[in-house]
């Protein structure tokens, strides 16, 4: 044990056990790496191609594809951060017990931060954009809506390169989210209202709570368990420091690439979303031909589809039998920005059930909607299923068991008609953050490794970490919820360097409690501020 006099950078680690991070890449790795992000990019215009020739498309003109291009260049540039930043964490623990060598370790993690993507839900990027403000979803496509995307997600790349470049592990998902909120703020302001009306605060705090609360999660289980493991396992080498460079002992090696490859899943499966979230919205705003409506879904399921929109109309209108407002669509919208009920709003909900219904019916398959038709079909969806989740939230409405069933059973379907992502859009992003792995994790990894506590890292602080975090983020992948990597697993090192005793370093501590402080402020102002002047340029 070491005494906690020392002073905060006092840790020790002697050459010989410390990793050898000099080693670099051979020329053969180089041109791999390259070829593989030339094809990802090649991949992902032919898939576009493809979509938009199967549609019949006639271009008329390329500048919607250029904004295009350019939204989906910055999309997965911020995947491509968000690999290197975040993905150091889950490679530390390996690394620093010398279970894996560093380079292979990072590779390792890589193919598995892909395969997460591939395996994702989605519910994690469909919560992300229940964020932003209503309005602009709707016109995702107009400048208003590239001025959205351009500004949130260049805000997140700034934040995350300068707080990488500092070596500070700072939350990703915790700077996504802040960019989305100063979006929805500055588009508040412009507009003339309050700057509280721009964001759908009941989703930003559930999802605040989240981010809140797992580097909780993390230190007290990851503490926890270290003292479990030191009360049933009695072998003595889990507990001390690597001897040099030699591997641990192979069950102690293989608990620990287990975890690491977990969390590195996780992380792929979670944080990939946000992404594909980001690209479905660039897309359905560019292309609403080919990727408002999930053109897949077979014509019997849109039958039944059109069949519960009936009946759903049916239930509400019984529920209140009042006139229907004039607008309806103006009636949801209002609803979603003031979270305010009024007297119309099941009339207007009523009314809006039976439009989707009987557009859906009339064309006889969602493939069959014409393209001009595409985006208010759509639309009508997006307002009609985020009005029954805010008043499900909010218990408006006194229904009976019938009738909620119906809402809920409608929502279901509306969702699976607009909430669905391409194999093509995974892909993409799996090949962003996989090869975001495989560039500038150094400063994170020693950051991780060496800069939390003030001993060197032991097997069972590495397991205790990996093993906290792999949960925690598969957990919060199955309930759609976005948590940081980053703050599950350091704060996961940190309550195992507690639970054994050996110390942390303060230095370190409060850079990380300010990166965390700032992030929020910081990516809020950025992303505010950069709106405001794209909106100015378009």
């Amino acid at each position: 044990m070491v005494s906690s006099t020392l002073a905060p950078d006092s840790i020790r680690h002697a050459d010989d056990s410390r990793p050898q991070f000099s080693r670099k890449p051979g020329k053969l790795t180089t041109g791999l790496f390259f070829v593989i992000l030339a094809m990802g990019l090649l991949f992902t215009a032919y898939s576009l191609k493809q979509d938009v020739d199967d549609m019949g498309t006639v271009v008329t003109t390329w500048t919607p594809f250029l904004l295009l291009g350019v939204a989906l260049v910055i999309a997965l540039g911020f995947e491509f951060v968000n690999g290197f930043h975040d993905t150091a964490n889950a490679v530390a623990t390996v690394i620093y017990t010398h279970s894996l060598p560093p380079n292979f370790a990072v590779a390792w993690s890589g193919l598995f931060n892909f395969l997460g993507v591939l395996f994702s839900s989605g519910a994690v990027a469909f919560g992300i954009i229940a964020l932003l403000p209503v309005e602009l979803i709707l016109q995702v496509g107009s400048s208003a809506g590239f001025a959205m995307i351009f500004a949130l997600l260049i805000a997140a790349i700034i934040w995350n390169l300068g707080t990488w470049w500092l070596g500070l592990p700072a939350s990703s998902s915790h700077t996504l989210i802040g960019s989305i909120i100063g979006v929805g703020v500055a588009n508040a302001l412009m507009h003339g209202r309050d700057g509280t009306s721009g964001v759908d605060w009941s989703q930003a705090t559930k999802i605040g709570y989240s981010l809140l609360l797992s580097p909780l999660v993390g230190f007290g289980c990851a503490a926890l368990l270290l003292l479990a493991m030191r009360l049933f396992i009695k072998n003595r080498a889990l507990y001390k420091a690597p001897k040099g460079n030699s591997p641990p002992p192979w069950w102690i090696r293989g608990m620990l690439i287990v975890t690491c490859t977990g969390v590195s899943f996780a992380h792929g499966s979670n944080d990939g979303q946000k992404g594909m979230g980001l690209i479905m919205l660039i897309l359905v705003g560019t292309l609403p031909m080919a990727y408002a409506l999930n053109r897949t879904m077979p014509a019997d399921q849109s039958i039944q589809f059109a069949a519960v929109a009936e009946v759903t109309q049916q239930a509400l209108s019984r529920s209140v039998p009042a006139p229907a407002p004039a607008d309806p669509r103006q009636t949801l919208s209002a609803y979603l920005v003031s979270k305010q009920a009024t007297p119309d709003l099941i009339p207007a909900l009523a009314v809006m059930a039976g439009k989707i219904g009987i557009q859906v019916k009339s064309y006889g398959s969602l493939a069959k909607v014409p393209a001009e038709a595409v985006a208010n079909v759509r639309n009508d969806m997006y307002l009609t299923s985020e009005t029954i989740r805010l008043m499900e939230k909010n218990k408006v409405g006194s229904f009976d068991t019938d009738t909620q069933d119906k809402l809920k059973l409608f929502k279901d379907q509306i969702d699976s008609a607009t909430r669905f992502i391409p194999t093509w859009v995974k892909i993409a992003v799996a090949i962003a953050l996989g090869l975001g792995t495989l560039v500038g994790w150094r400063r994170i990894v020693i950051t991780v490794g060496e800069k939390i506590g003030k001993t060197h890292m032991t097997y069972a602080q590495g397991a205790s970490a990996e093993i906290v975090a792999m949960f925690t983020i598969g957990a919060a992948d199955m309930y759609g919820l976005p948590v940081s990597t980053t703050h599950v697993l350091s704060s996961g090192v940190a309550g195992s360097m507690v639970a054994n005793g050996s110390g942390l370093q303060l230095r370190t501590l409060r850079n990380l409690a300010m990166a965390w402080v700032l992030t929020l402020p910081a990516a809020i102002l950025l992303s505010g501020s950069l709106y405001w002047v794209f909106m100015q340029i378009f």
